[in-house]
């Protein structure tokens, strides 16, 4: 059987001189889950628009910087992949939820 350490074992295994003066902002630490997620949501919304007008201004000949509109297009790209991965695990969790017995 294994043997869980107490907490004598752990005195000093943690350093908390690295998280003093860590301090969250009075806006993040009342947002709650819903308005984080809808933030999210826009902040991705906003890529995925700003990656098209570079791509219509590359295409249009309005900008030659092809290396700028790859960047753009690439984060709109991950934020996207990046939502959708969370959303799938936000309905695993869910329907993990509705499989419990009560």
């Amino acid at each position: 059987m294994k043997k869980w350490a107490s907490s004598a074992d752990l005195e000093g295994a943690i350093d908390f001189k690295d998280f003093e003066g860590t301090k969250l902002s009075p806006t993040e630490k009342n947002k709650s889950f819903s308005e984080l997620l809808a933030t999210q949501i826009m902040d991705v919304n906003s890529l995925q628009k700003e990656a098209d007008v570079a791509v219509q201004k590359l295409v249009s000949g309005k900008s030659k910087n092809l290396h700028e509109t790859m960047l753009a297009v690439e984060k709109a790209e991950i934020a996207f992949k990046t939502m959708n991965q969370i959303r799938t695990k936000v309905i695993e969790a869910y329907r993990e939820v509705m499989r419990m017995q009560v």
